[in-house]
């Protein structure tokens, strides 16, 4: 625990604007997808959330969520979560994940969804084995060819991770004691991956098309993702079907 840092919503223009300055000092001035203050004041003012952590009154990471409608039933969309680089493998985004769902609980808030890149392994397994959410969608370029440099040229391609707040999955991986699932099915995910995003796009486009057909098949067969693994060679996601929420 970081007893140094506090977890708290972020109050008022000023604190918006170190949010939106954050964003620069933590993806690089070049990214021209930078979310404007605009933004969070809407995300406030319409039920969302704007979570910062502070290290005394200095903003070193941050998360961003606009509500949404689904089927009747309220939730959020995690848009952003940042930390910067002197904090990160600190626990400060699972500090902000973990205020992120008190807060909305507070309001009966009982899914908070949000999307990320199924090629960053580290992610997915904070977000399925760590957090407890599941994937069942996977949305091609979602956002389309970026200027970002993070996105690399490649298409943006997205997981979608839903997070049951008050689900015994998700009180059994808050409590690390989530077991392994018992999985029908698995996409690997090669360690050689992480070399080609440096020096070999084409690698990781093919990858990219390659668990994109995968992942589209077996979500329509009724799967999820339930959790992320060890192979001999990199990793694999761990596939069941899934019929529970």
């Amino acid at each position: 625990m970081n007893r140094q840092l506090a977890v708290r919503a972020c109050e008022g223009l000023r604190e918006f604007r170190a949010c939106v300055a954050l964003q620069s000092e933590i993806w690089g001035e070049a990214d021209l997808e930078i979310v404007p203050d605009t933004i969070f004041v809407v995300a406030e003012h319409t039920g969302g959330q704007i979570l910062g952590a502070f290290d005394g009154d200095r903003l070193v990471g941050f998360t961003l969520a606009m509500p949404g409608l689904r089927e009747g039933a309220v939730y959020l969309h995690s848009h952003m979560t940042g930390v910067v680089a002197g904090y990160r493998d600190r626990g400060v985004g699972r500090m902000l994940k973990l205020f992120q769902r008190e807060e909305a609980l507070s309001r009966g808030i009982r899914l908070i969804e949000w999307t990320f890149d199924p090629l960053e392994m580290r992610n997915a397994h904070f977000n399925l084995n760590r957090l407890g959410a599941i994937a069942r969608r996977y949305l091609p370029n979602l956002y389309g060819v970026t200027s970002s440099p993070l996105h690399r040229g490649l298409a943006t391609d997205r997981l979608l991770a839903e997070w049951y707040l008050d689900s015994p999955r998700v009180f059994a991986a808050l409590g690390g004691e989530l077991a392994p699932p018992e999985f029908a099915g698995t996409i690997d995910i090669p360690s050689s991956l992480e070399d080609w995003k440096s020096s070999d796009l084409p690698q990781v486009q093919t990858l990219q098309a390659a668990i994109r057909a995968r992942f589209s098949e077996e979500f329509a067969r009724g799967y999820a993702a339930l959790g992320v693994g060890r192979t001999p060679a990199g990793s694999a996601y761990q596939l069941a079907p899934w019929s529970q929420f």
